[in-house]
């Protein structure tokens, strides 16, 4: 058998050769021209050429209840039946087998021994919702909470649901939540960042920087961090020789340079968000120094936070810092934790309370001074992780020294103000605290709901990304929970 004698070149016609590669290099050439042009087709309702973002106050959808958030998050995972969630049937039965099907994630040290709180629950407040001796200052502003006893991930892994907490989805690199509040809002604060992100001083959570990033939005809506140590914001302080006149001058000549550029290269977004922040830069040298010093605060509101007592002094700085910022026309502050100190998979009756007495006081302390002030009503705080933990002991040989593994089957997180009712209770773990059984809350139904507050209606606020229009939530598959909300 012999080979057939391939076709000479010479004897292909041009129709034939472009008939042939039509799928080919060139097409992807043509339509790369095509973008870069912007003459690609453009889907209805949505406007040709470059797009323009700003920071400027957006019109909503429907009038809202919320101006401002703050979140406190707790990255580990909070043990809810240790906290906010007591199960008198897991006490009973404490040092017995779990009757059901557990999922763990960490086999090897698993258990099916229930273990029991080793902590006193009682009823609070005038409301009467149970909570822990282990959050003795949240437990006093019970009646200003609105506690969800029932949020789900239905995913074990820290990461993954810490992105779907926060981004949407269980996958990384999308925006973080306070990156859609400010691209669908805007920012009340032309001289402060709408977004806000105030680390731990020891280190960075777990997932570091994607915590806060703006994924495929415009770095417009990035998060700005505030340092946790002194200088807050580096660099902030001009040259002692440059301040006065001659910065002013320079500032107004670089400001013209810049919209020149920007006039040749429209549409371009890191070049936008680039002048924008400069400009935002030369605007926060006088209203952030006074925005982050605490200085001005009266001693019975540093002591409401616990400035003054070693184990509150840096968590209670950063709330009442936070305060002072929404207070300024910042939209979304969020406060993290040092990698994730909640995973208390071993030794839980000592790592448990630790954490506690750092972040009990000021989370409280920060509902009580909003609501003084008279901006509760038009501020959400919210406090909660991204999973709970398991019922059973996760046993590494001494049992005084047991913790509990993951779980994000159910879990337990609250919210005060901006529209949520207060002093409520809401939804159920099943018996022993494993699995959300009565009105489950997913993080798309928390985000829904966030953005309904918000006066956004989270089936409207869409970003066109590859083609195709982004959302926050998946809205065939959510809702707003109406029932926690005035």
């Amino acid at each position: 058998m012999t080979d057939s004698p391939a076709t000479p070149l010479e004897l292909t016609s041009r129709r034939q050769f472009l008939n042939r590669n039509a799928l080919g290099l060139g097409t992807v050439a043509l339509a790369t021209l095509l973008k870069d042009e912007n003459l690609l087709a453009t889907p209805k309702d949505i406007p040709r050429g470059p797009r323009s973002f700003d920071l400027l106050p957006k019109q909503t959808d429907h009038a809202p209840r919320a101006q401002a958030m703050i979140s406190l998050f707790m990255h580990g995972g909070p043990s809810h039946m240790d906290l906010f969630d007591p199960k008198p049937e897991l006490t009973r039965h404490d040092g017995k087998d779990y009757p059901g099907n557990i999922s763990y994630s960490f086999v090897k040290r698993a258990s099916k021994r229930l273990l029991g709180s080793p902590w006193k629950f009682r009823p609070r407040g005038e409301c009467g919702t149970e909570m822990s001796e282990l959050v003795p200052h949240i437990a006093g502003v019970a009646d200003d909470i609105c506690l969800v006893r029932s949020m789900h991930t239905n995913i074990n892994g820290h990461e993954s649901s810490i992105w779907y907490m926060n981004t949407g989805r269980s996958q990384p690199g999308r925006p973080a939540l306070g990156s859609w509040l400010t691209y669908g809002l805007g920012s009340e604060a032309q001289d402060l960042p709408a977004y806000v992100v105030m680390p731990d001083p020891s280190g960075h959570p777990v997932d570091g920087v994607r915590n806060w990033s703006n994924g495929w939005l415009p770095p417009l809506f990035q998060g700005t961090v505030v340092r946790s140590r002194q200088p807050r914001i580096l660099n902030l302080q001009p040259p002692k020789h440059l301040v006065g006149e001659l910065q002013q001058k320079n500032l107004t000549f670089l400001a013209a340079l810049n919209r020149r550029h920007l006039e040749r290269h429209r549409g371009e977004a890191d070049l936008e968000a680039r002048i924008a922040s400069y400009e935002l830069a030369a605007r926060m040298q006088t209203s952030a120094r006074e925005a982050l010093d605490i200085s001005q605060e009266t001693r019975a509101t540093q002591d409401l936070y616990g400035i003054h007592d070693n184990p509150t002094r840096e968590y209670g700085t950063r709330c009442l810092i936070a305060r002072r910022l929404i207070e300024r026309g910042v939209r979304f502050v969020q406060l993290f934790l040092n990698y994730q100190p909640w995973d208390n998979h071993s030794n839980i009756r000592a790592t448990l309370p630790s954490i506690c007495r750092k972040t009990d006081k000021p989370s409280a302390g920060l509902v009580k001074d909003l609501k003084q002030r008279g901006l509760l009503d038009q501020t959400i705080v919210h406090w909660g992780g991204e999973i709970g933990r398991l019922p059973v002991i996760e046993n590494h040989g001494d049992i005084k020294k047991c913790g509990r593994d993951h779980n994000g089957q159910g879990f337990s997180t609250w919210f005060a103000g901006g529209g949520f009712k207060a002093g409520i209770a809401y939804g159920q773990t099943d018996e022993f605290g494993h699995r959300s059984v009565v009105d489950k809350v997913s993080p798309h139904d928390y985000q829904a709901t966030l953005l309904h507050l918000f006066g956004i209606d989270h089936r409207q606020l869409k970003y066109l990304y590859n083609a195709q229009d982004q959302m926050l939530t998946d809205h065939k598959d959510c809702r707003v929970v109406r029932d926690i909300l005035v």
